[in-house]
């Protein structure tokens, strides 16, 4: 066992706790994969990061990431979080404006914008329309129709996400879904002239239960890419997440001229010291 430096830091929030917390365990060399997931579980949140020296010379760090049950190939706010923690901990030696980092899913940039960290969205592992049976499901697992269901498509980047379009935001902030079985994303519009552009949310199983996540930078990615391709959405444009949590996510996607899509928002310490792995 050995004193490893330690940060959790809060994703996508300018606002105190109003975002998704992340643990990270910086320097995390020699645990092995018990260990890890023996202290994401005991975190009990959404993700815990452990960073580790890269193996290509072309990224800044590798991380893992885990959740209380499992790891995960990519996740976007501990990506973000993750990468805040990792240049606070090596400052002033990281690169100025970009870092690139390893994860299971390949490699990530990850630049500094006005508005936070921001990561490249990863390529779509799968995507394409929902077929009937699943949308069915899907429509009885929300507790709505499938005709209130505008589109659905898979938007799966690592997780497995299956995305799902409401005509409205406050369609969106009214679902109270008594269970679901897969990674489920849910958004709809504000009316034009709003805040923000759209409402997100997103629900996932544990065990027997399910919950919802505060702030989702993978769902965002995902979601992104599909409402951008198809013309739902113009960048850049701003959504938000966590509301019916009482968080305050704020999510800021934008595009590259060669049609890289960027996902950012604002990273901020709040928990500094060591841990005992």
């Amino acid at each position: 066992m050995a004193t490893r430096a330690f940060r959790q830091v809060d994703v996508f929030s300018t606002v105190p706790y109003g975002g998704n917390p992340v643990a990270v365990v910086l320097d995390a060399d020699g645990l092995d994969d018990v260990a890890m997931q023996a202290f994401a579980r005991w975190t009990n949140l959404s993700e815990t990061t452990f960073v580790l020296p890269p193996t290509t010379t072309e990224a800044d760090y590798r991380v893992r990431i885990f959740t209380p049950t499992a790891e995960l190939p990519f996740a976007g706010h501990p990506t973000l979080g993750t990468c805040h923690a990792w240049s606070e901990h090596h400052e002033p030696a990281v690169r100025p404006g970009r870092v690139v980092q390893q994860c299971a899913a390949g490699l990530v940039p990850v630049r500094r914008t006005a508005d936070g960290l921001a990561f490249a969205a990863p390529a779509l592992r799968r995507q394409g329309p929902v077929e009937h049976a699943l949308l069915v499901r899907i429509a009885a697992m929300l507790g709505i129709t499938p005709s209130d269901i505008v589109a659905a498509e898979h938007a799966d980047n690592g997780p497995g996400w299956v995305a799902v379009l409401l005509a409205s935001a406050d369609a969106v902030l009214a679902l109270r879904p008594a269970s679901v079985d897969l990674d489920l994303g849910v958004v709809g519009p504000y009316p034009p002239g709003s805040e923000t552009a759209f409402e997100v949310r997103a629900f996932m199983p544990m065990g027997a239960t399910t919950v919802e996540d505060p702030v989702t930078g993978s769902l965002n990615a995902s979601v992104a890419q599909w409402l951008l391709r198809t013309g739902r959405a113009r960048a850049p444009y701003v959504a938000s997440q966590g509301t019916v949590l009482r968080r305050a996510g704020r999510v800021h996607i934008s595009t590259d001229e060669d049609g890289t899509v960027w996902v950012g928002g604002a990273t901020v310490t709040r928990l500094r010291g060591s841990a005992d792995l």
